[in-house]
């Protein structure tokens, strides 16, 4: 019997829940029983309430706003004690077309996938405007190399995960799941795909990032987080050659006045040298 749980991370959106309930689907091809879980993330509003009155099967509450990252960690450690062969994550406010989750499970259902990532066709969605397009069909490039995977909208949050892959997902930022999750997974040589999905026009301004360069700056930090993470030596080598490359130019300049008799007055070429390749190289060692 394969079980699947369809995980909506929530803050205060006891007025989008109802639609996007009624929208999820209840019979999937490959799919025995499905069930639905809420992650409460610390909200001021009845969204706990709504969800209970509507039929879902497992609500998540944290008494405090925690952030989408922590709300999605808590929600597949939910699923996997409860059980989830399949976990799908989707968004409270509608943004994804709940008819397009058979299309998420499909590959996982029939083993050719761990992950599966819904592409929402960044480069020609309509509801996006000209400079989001462009941030996140930048933001996707970058997570490709980082992760070594094929994946065209890095940052999208409607996936569906094996209990097998979850269950070697260890989330670490306080941000964006999103770019964390596939980084780990690229590097832990996990199966995944991208399924193009349908999307719907925003019901409200997002509430991850306060602007633009928020989000930059966010993303950024957690992207260099997690490659730091899986590929230390290569991230501390970089580094550490180049200031020991630095430190060896002051150096080189000493020896030549001290070859041509001159080196007493130019020492503090020499001191400069040897504490930049000195910090050069104690940072590969920290590699």
């Amino acid at each position: 019997m394969t079980k699947l749980i369809i995980q909506i991370p929530c803050l205060n959106e006891a007025d989008h829940l109802p639609d996007t309930l009624a929208a999820l689907p209840r019979n999937i091809q490959g799919i025995d029983q499905i069930e639905l879980l809420v992650i409460d993330d610390g909200s001021s509003d009845d969204t706990a309430g709504v969800a209970r009155r509507h039929g879902v099967h497992h609500i998540v509450r944290h008494r405090k706003n925690r952030g989408l990252a922590a709300a999605f960690r808590s929600g597949l450690d939910h699923a996997l004690r409860a059980g989830a062969d399949i976990i799908v994550n989707t968004d409270a406010d509608g943004q994804y077309v709940g008819e397009d989750i058979a299309r998420l499970v499909a590959p996982v259902v029939d083993g050719s996938a761990d992950i599966v990532i819904g592409d929402r066709g960044v480069r020609d969605n309509a509801h996006f405007g000209p400079f989001k397009r462009l941030l996140q069909r930048l933001g996707s490039s970058i997570v490709r190399r980082l992760s070594r995977t094929d994946i065209t909208d890095a940052v999208s949050g409607f996936r569906a995960i094996s209990r097998a892959a979850a269950q070697q997902i260890h989330i670490t930022t306080d941000f964006s799941y999103t770019t964390d999750m596939l980084i780990q997974a690229g590097r832990k040589r996990l199966s995944i795909l991208s399924v193009p999905i349908r999307t719907n026009a925003a019901a409200r301004p997002s509430r991850l990032f306060k602007s633009i360069p928020d989000f930059i700056a966010n993303t950024g930090v957690t992207m260099v987080r997690v490659y730091l993470t899986y590929n230390p030596l290569r991230f501390f080598m970089g580094i550490g050659l180049v200031a020991t490359l630095i430190g060896a130019i002051p150096i080189l300049r000493f020896l030549w006045f001290w070859a041509q008799g001159h080196g007493d007055g130019h020492l503090q070429s020499l001191v400069l040298g040897s504490a930049l390749a000195i910090l050069g190289l104690l940072v590969i060692i920290l590699g």
